[in-house]
């Protein structure tokens, strides 16, 4: 099944859904290997993976690099955090090109203004205004060439401080401009913004939730809201940081590695997730055996 069949298919699955998040082709295929319906390509990870703020201080360009290492290593669909789409109307149409072409499933995004700061920091951080965004989802939607590829429309009202009224005005605003499914986002530390939202959707379109702040709400209260799919969105890169700054600090400490090597995944692991194996029985395959001698020496 191609993917982006198969993300429309989560996006409407009877059941609740999760995605979570990847930064690179090796942690997008931990993510497949856990089990996980989809990945969630975070604007945040990858832009923290190269070193740089969460402040389309990347380009989108760089971003699509790593998208695209992550589809190659994978099987299942990918939704890309695109920020507020990299620009105007006609870049988010050359993106959705891009993104098709490189085997993404879905799109995200949010109704804020380029550059973006990641939703997190500060208070009431600026919205574009609703009618341009629209405008940016009709561009995709009417740019893409696979019917199933899926365009979820962000909304940042909650984040801005904006009402409930405002948030509903928005995303109803955006459904009807083509959006596929609605996340909505919200960094209190208990559900009720998205949890009153819900009360008062009544239309048959998916609704994207992503529990960072408020991840200590009982999952089923998501699905006794109807919310079709939970993202969680940042927490590979976050556990790895923290695994990666105790390495450091202990081998800096005891000019040793010996301490931490029973904690380090072993080579023979790296290797079976850059799949090695196939590249060995390829070897076998198309190499000469003269060059299959030098290769194994």
């Amino acid at each position: 099944m191609k993917k982006t069949t198969q993300f429309k298919h989560l996006l409407h699955s009877p059941r609740l859904e999760f995605l979570l998040e990847a930064h690179s082709g090796l942690s997008a295929r931990i993510v497949e290997e856990a089990g996980f319906s989809g990945i969630w390509g975070s604007g945040l990870s990858i832009s923290a993976a190269l070193g740089v703020r969460d402040s389309n201080e990347a380009s989108w360009t760089q971003v699509l690099e790593v998208v695209e290492f992550m589809s190659d290593a994978t099987g299942i669909p990918i939704l890309l955090d695109a920020d507020t789409g990299y620009g105007n109307f006609n870049n988010v149409r050359r993106l959705v090109r891009k993104l098709e072409q490189r085997d993404v499933a879905a799109m995200c995004i949010e109704d804020k203004l380029f550059p973006k700061s990641n939703s997190f920091i500060g208070e009431r951080q600026p919205l574009a205004d609703p009618d341009e965004f629209a405008g940016k989802i009709k561009a995709a939607k009417d740019t893409q060439r696979d019917s199933d590829f899926c365009v979820v429309a962000r909304v940042e009202g909650f984040i801005a401080g904006r009402s409930l009224q405002e948030a509903l005005q928005r995303a109803h605003l955006y459904r009807e401009a083509g959006a596929d499914a609605i996340l909505v986002h919200s960094k209190r530390p208990d559900a009720d913004e998205i949890l009153s939202f819900m009360q008062h959707w009544d239309v048959p379109c998916p609704i994207v939730i992503v529990p960072t702040t408020y991840s200590g709400t009982p999952t089923a209260c998501f699905r006794q809201a109807g919310v079709s799919t939970v993202i969680w969105a940042n927490h590979l890169m976050r556990s790895s940081l923290v695994a990666m700054q105790r390495a450091a600090s202990r081998i800096y400490q005891e000019e040793s590695v010996v301490q931490t090597e029973p904690h380090a995944a072993p080579l023979e692991e790296v290797f079976r997730l850059q799949d090695a194996a196939e590249l060995r029985a390829a070897e076998k395959a198309y190499l000469p055996e003269k060059r299959l001698e030098t290769v194994g020496a």
